[in-house]
């Protein structure tokens, strides 16, 4: 009988070296993308948003600014509105400047607290916004008496008579020859005063037509400015109330070669004499071949221009004046009691640094700085960086006051000393302050409040100088 068993031996070996030839390949189902339930699709949503979410907020950004830019603008697109402000506002066509129509406050720190520089009433009182009835100050000095040659008739013949000065001096008709015991004595301030303060002779110049003096005379309250000599271009003003539109001038001076810059680069005076709100007065026969002492008249006699002002904000040329008038008096001047504002000087308190800072940057010559000097030094004025309680030094691109006795005094004197010494009228200021021993109640307000009343844009061009 045959065995039929077969037998089958198997070791370790041959079965891992089996296994390994006949490993099987488990193929995975690929997962569609996309959420499959409830719990995947809120993962899913949360991966894109923290993925994304810069881009949308960045398109959600662009999407308010322009809704709200087409607000502002009416409907218009804002690039329109832009152009159409800078044109109204400047003319200088060669590009758009930063400062140009900025309203926005400027602010500084206080005890850990950011306060806005310059506190004006809110809008709504702005508009309804008085006058107040003149008040007396209690200063001793109840008139000023202006000095003329009415005694002393001009000889006819010299067209140019106005600029010849007296021997010695920048003195000429226009300012008369005040002496140094004139100067002297005027200081000691009595009720009634008599002094030197420009318009000393009808042939002494500065020439305003009677149409431009009968506008000049219904004003009860101005802002003016100047630009002799070609020089700096005109900033409409902003940001005034209706109630300021109707009750301030906005006068502006040019002379015979300011008016031929503009014309030439197609810029007209309207039949009305205005220019956007800026009434422009044409001076003829400016008395100073030097243009900055012909923008001191402006500047520092606007009594005598205004003469039934109330009164006046000065500002100069290089700047677009940003406030409302109205608001600027009631801050500056009603609120604080006082007759005059000005700003103090950011960079020094003492007249003599000052002296040294004007001869070191080319401002005036070493030797009419040195005879002015000496002068306040022969005449006692101390080193102090205050006088009365006040910063010595001021810086005069805008002036605020009231048109009394008491500043009409001052500002005579600070121009008569401008025109014997140096047009660097921050040299004469401090002199003039310590002269009158607090008989004038000044608010001199700081540099952050004058930022916030202008938008400053420097000087656009070189005044050109007269000659004989």
């Amino acid at each position: 009988m045959h065995n039929n068993n077969i037998s089958i031996s198997v070791s370790d070996s041959d079965s891992d070296d089996l296994s390994g030839r006949m490993r099987v390949r488990v193929r995975r189902k690929r997962k569609k993308p996309g959420p499959r339930g409830k719990t995947d699709l809120t993962r899913w949503v949360i991966t894109k948003l923290l993925k994304w979410w810069p881009v949308m907020l960045f398109f959600l950004a662009v999407t308010l600014l322009t809704y709200e830019a087409s607000k502002i603008a009416g409907g218009k697109p804002p690039s329109s509105r832009v152009k159409k402000l800078e044109a109204v506002a400047t003319w200088n066509g060669d590009k758009p400047q930063g400062n140009l129509n900025r309203l926005d406050p400027t602010s500084h720190v206080v005890g850990g607290v950011r306060e806005r520089c310059l506190k004006l009433l809110p809008p709504e009182e702005l508009e309804h916004l008085d006058i107040p009835m003149d008040k007396d100050f209690g200063n001793p000095i109840k008139k000023v008496v202006y000095m003329t040659d009415i005694e002393k008739p001009v000889v006819e013949g010299n067209s140019n008579l106005s600029r010849q000065h007296f021997v010695g001096t920048r003195f000429n008709l226009f300012t008369g020859n005040q002496t140094l015991e004139q100067r002297e004595q005027i200081f000691k301030a009595t009720e009634t005063s008599g002094i030197h303060c420009g318009f000393y002779s009808e042939k002494g110049g500065f020439r305003i037509s009677d149409e431009d003096k009968s506008y000049m005379q219904t004003c009860k309250v101005v802002v003016s400015t100047c630009a002799f000599g070609g020089g700096d271009d005109l900033y409409q003003p902003i940001g005034m109330s209706e109630t300021s539109l109707q009750k301030v001038c906005y006068v502006a001076f040019w002379d015979e070669i300011t008016l031929a810059t503009q014309e030439e680069q197609g810029h007209k005076i309207g039949e009305n004499r205005f220019i956007g709100k800026w009434r422009i007065v044409i001076v003829e026969n400016l008395p100073f071949t030097d243009q900055r002492l012909n923008g001191k008249i402006p500047k520092m006699l606007a009594h005598r221009l205004f003469v039934n002002s109330m009164y006046s904000i000065w500002v100069d040329s290089k700047s677009q004046f940003r406030r409302d008038p109205l608001g600027v008096l009631e801050a500056l001047l009603w609120r604080s009691n006082s007759e005059l504002a000005i700003s103090e000087h950011g960079a020094r308190s003492s007249v003599y640094d000052e002296a040294k800072a004007v001869v070191r940057k080319n401002k005036a010559t070493p030797e009419e700085v040195e005879i002015q000097i000496k002068q306040y030094h022969k005449d006692g004025l101390p080193e102090d960086k205050r006088f009365n309680g006040k910063k010595a030094l001021a810086e005069a691109s805008i002036i605020v006051r009231k048109h009394t006795p008491t500043t009409n005094l001052f500002m005579c004197l600070w121009f008569n000393e401008v025109v014997r010494f140096t047009s660097r009228d921050q040299l004469s200021f401090p002199f003039v302050l310590w002269r009158l021993k607090g008989l004038i109640n000044i608010n001199m307000f700081p540099v952050c409040t004058r930022k916030d009343l202008v938008n400053s844009m420097g000087h656009i061009r070189k005044a050109k100088p007269l000659v004989h």
